[in-house]
């Protein structure tokens, strides 16, 4: 069986390993990187739960093979949360009910995350396009939209606060 050396960048952090030529990447993220937020749910790309975002884009992980992530940037759920704060996205699925049994909800938080980085202000329809290669066989998707809007808000409020903040840090030096 062939191998190749990779090194990837996942939640920040390189790592290297040697790595089957078949090797899925989903595989790679749960059994050699033990970040199991990742979920394998269907193996065809249909359900979208073991979606992650490469280089800032979703992606299914579980049809993409680890060694094509060679010297690219992965983010898993895992590293949504920072400092020990949620993500808005994952604040927002906590307020607004957005899961039921959980296991949709890996892919379809890393789908919002990069729907509210590249649109900040989604419409309900932008909202149910973006997750509409993410699967969930428990809710409506109701409270999922709901949860995704609420980051939305969240993300907005923290973008007009940060320029008040920096304006006050400013004020303090000069005075």
């Amino acid at each position: 069986m062939s191998t190749h050396s990779i090194t990837v960048t996942v939640n920040g952090q390189a790592h290297s390993a040697e790595v089957e030529s078949r090797l899925l990447l989903v595989h790679f993220i749960r059994d050699t990187l033990r970040l199991t937020g990742t979920h394998i749910g269907c193996d065809t790309s249909h359900c979208g739960a073991c979606t992650v975002l490469l280089d800032d884009h979703p992606v299914k992980s579980c049809t993409m093979f680890a060694v094509q992530a060679d010297g690219r940037a992965i983010r898993t759920v895992e590293g949504l949360e920072q400092g020990g704060a949620l993500h808005p996205v994952q604040a927002g699925f906590k307020e607004e009910h957005g899961l039921q049994c959980g296991y949709c909800t890996p892919g379809m938080m890393m789908t919002a995350t990069a729907l509210l980085e590249h649109n900040t202000n989604p419409t309900e329809a932008e909202i149910r396009q973006a997750i509409s290669g993410n699967l969930c066989r428990c809710t409506g998707y109701v409270n999922i939209v709901k949860a995704i809007q609420h980051a939305a808000g969240a993300m907005q409020a923290a973008r007009v606060a940060a320029p008040a903040k920096n304006v006050a840090a400013e004020t303090a030096t000069t005075a």
